[in-house]
């Protein structure tokens, strides 16, 4: 399998800890690629509150992930904006058809490539509320499907800031998988991750082959649960994960954890940024045949027992 890694510096108000005089930074790790192979990217960022820095940012990333030869680009948890203080995000909320979505749908007709937004910030059913929505949008900008985030962030964080996503967010209801040219993708967004049975939908009821898993994890749980979780539902779904990260300081109030990864079915990291913490994509080729190998070779769809069995056992 061929991967290499592309770390770009951060531009127009982001903080990076690359030089200015470096334009770009690649780490490479050659292997043999499969025939069957699929290039992939996804993206690491620090959002903030300016709607076109992050827009401006999003726009080169999607340019470099198009040159590598990508044919998905995945982008973290509030990708076009995180806002000073906990509920500013309503403010800038629109629906799916608005200004904001439409930009990025034109980016992706721009440069051919298939986009996964998650979360957006989705005008909500009330002027308080907003939705936390995962959007597939294809090569030609079509948006292609959507998922609401369903577990939402209401956490006190040990030795940090206590979290009350609900306040301003109102939860998904479904579970939703796409076919994309990279496989069938199931759709979810960060504090989702914890969650298990989620993905095990995803993997045995709605056969997805890819699990995409935007994010905006905290330096604290990050740093003791993001990998590890990450790893585990790769292996217990047989399913590639990529995961898009947030990182650094959003503000005074926010900081992220980053580490863009992307996994393959047996758990192994295939794609990772050499910088925790730097503005760019990470590049790998994922292959498909490997996820039916492993599957074929340990067939859990088929020895796994239904609910009824479990309902009865707990007797």
């Amino acid at each position: 399998m061929y991967m290499h890694c592309v770390q770009v510096s951060a531009i127009g108000g982001f903080a990076s800890p690359i030089p200015k005089s470096s334009v770009s930074l690649w780490s490479t790790t050659m292997a043999v690629a499969s025939p069957n192979s699929l290039r992939v990217a996804a993206a690491q960022m620090t959002s903030v509150s300016d709607l076109a820095a992050n827009f401006a940012t999003c726009s080169r990333l999607v340019k470099e992930a198009a040159s590598a030869g990508a044919k998905l680009l995945c982008f973290p948890e509030a990708f076009s904006y995180v806002g000073t203080k906990d509920g500013d995000s309503v403010s800038v909320a629109q629906p799916l058809d608005g200004p904001i979505m439409n930009q990025y749908c034109s980016l992706a007709r721009e440069s051919s490539i298939w986009l996964s937004l998650g979360g957006f910030q989705e005008k909500g059913s009330d002027p308080t509320h907003l939705c936390n929505t995962h959007v597939i949008v294809d090569e030609t900008g079509k948006i292609r499907s959507s998922y609401r985030k369903i577990h939402l962030f209401d956490v006190d964080v040990p030795g940090g800031r206590v979290y009350k996503e609900s306040k301003f967010t109102e939860p998904g209801k479904d579970i939703v998988a796409v076919d994309s040219p990279i496989g069938r993708l199931g759709l979810s967004v960060c504090y989702d991750l914890r969650f298990p049975e989620m993905y095990q939908l995803l993997r045995f009821q709605h056969e997805a082959q890819v699990l995409l898993v935007p994010s905006a994890f905290t330096k604290v749980t990050g740093a003791a649960h993001w990998e590890i979780l990450l790893r585990a539902r790769a292996i217990e779904t047989q399913c590639y994960v990529i995961a898009a990260a947030q990182t650094g300081k959003h503000g005074d109030k926010r900081e992220s954890y980053g580490d863009t990864l992307i996994i393959d079915p047996w758990g192994t990291i295939v794609g990772r940024l050499p910088d925790r913490l730097s503005t760019g994509i990470v590049v790998a080729d994922i292959d498909l045949s490997l996820v039916d190998s492993v599957r074929e070779k340990m067939p859990i769809d088929k020895q796994r027992m239904p609910i009824d069995f479990w309902k009865a056992a707990s007797l």
